[in-house]
């Protein structure tokens, strides 16, 4: 225990380049006491209105309340969603010397409707088109190489950011510059991110990667599905989330695996952003599998006690293993 903690106090002294599609988390908090007079949904009467950071932007704000430093590679918009964006970035004082503004792309937005503690509806306003700009990889190529990164994380949303030809450059910088990477995957580039560290998908997107269904619950199913995405990723290792079944390790020479820790679940939102975050910083510390896998399933599950994507601190996390 005093060995782990020692090392989460560790995490203040890493730099961590998160690469990926990023975004705003808007909220609409109400309550319902009514049906509509013309359609059968309900109506919500909006109290409150809340703008948060989300996606690769809310792994930057994870790894910050950590205690390490981000540095956010993503393209925005030039529009008033952008300007909402930077102006984020700003009261989190997160540094926005990686964003690229883009004058014919829409920052995306997804609004979330919520009453009672619970999602009613959700609104998406985004643009998916690939980016293909040459400056984009140049500015990315210009921003690993000036600074001491100690961890690379991959963000993927499918919002066009991340086109295969930035994911191998990207790689291929930092592997030759012995950066470790993790990738937090979803289905249009599920095979791009050859030669990672860690390959963190979830259950859902590894099921729509290899495009079949299989029984979770099977150790055989499990280790085959996933041992075939090691190899033909040539990763080191593939961290894969259960939802309420848990948490997976696979490498070339062990299976791991942990169960859910008994939690009272309010809201999925940003879970992954967060085990993301915090394995990132397990891998820049160099902790062993085991202990990596552990801290962060147990982070995980913390931020499902919370309405919204919020992000994790160090102190929770360290009372969390005390327990």
């Amino acid at each position: 225990m005093d060995s782990i903690s020692s090392i989460l106090n560790q995490f203040k002294d890493k730099q961590v380049l998160i690469i990926g599609d990023a975004m705003i988390d808007a909220y609409m908090w109400g309550n319902i006491h009514r049906m509509s007079p013309e359609a059968p949904v309900p109506v919500v009467d909006i109290e409150k209105r809340e703008s948060r950071l989300g996606g690769a932007a809310n792994v930057a704000l994870n790894i910050q309340s950590l205690g390490a430093k981000p540095v956010l590679f993503s393209a925005i918009g030039t529009d008033h969603y952008g300007d909402v964006f930077m102006m984020l970035m700003e009261k989190q004082k997160l540094s926005s010397e990686g964003l690229q503004r883009l004058s014919d792309r829409n920052t995306t937005v997804k609004t979330r409707i919520i009453s009672d503690n619970k999602h009613v509806l959700r609104v998406d306003e985004e643009s998916t088109k690939p980016i293909t700009e040459h400056f984009v990889a140049t500015e990315l190529e210009v921003l690993i190489r000036s600074k001491k990164f100690d961890v690379v994380i991959f963000e993927d949303y499918n919002k066009g950011l991340l086109t295969e030809k930035l994911i191998t450059k990207a790689i291929q910088i930092a592997t030759e510059l012995k950066i470790p990477t993790i990738v937090d995957p979803k289905k249009d580039n599920f095979f791009a991110y050859k030669g990672v560290d860690i390959f963190k998908p979830n259950l859902k997107e590894i099921k729509e990667g290899l495009e079949i269904e299989f029984d979770v619950l099977s150790e055989s199913e499990l280790s085959k599905n996933v041992a075939f995405v090691l190899e033909k990723l040539n990763a080191k290792g593939i961290l894969l989330t259960l939802s309420e079944h848990g948490i997976y390790y696979q490498s070339k020479s062990k299976i791991l695996r942990e169960s859910a820790h008994k939690r009272n679940i309010v809201d999925v939102s940003g879970a992954g952003d967060t085990v993301v975050s915090v394995a990132a910083l397990a891998l820049a510390c160099g902790l062993d599998d085991d202990d990596l896998m552990r801290i962060a399933n147990l982070a995980g599950g913390l931020v499902c006690e919370k309405v919204g994507v919020v992000p994790i601190l160090v102190e929770d996390l360290i009372n969390s293993l005390k327990k």
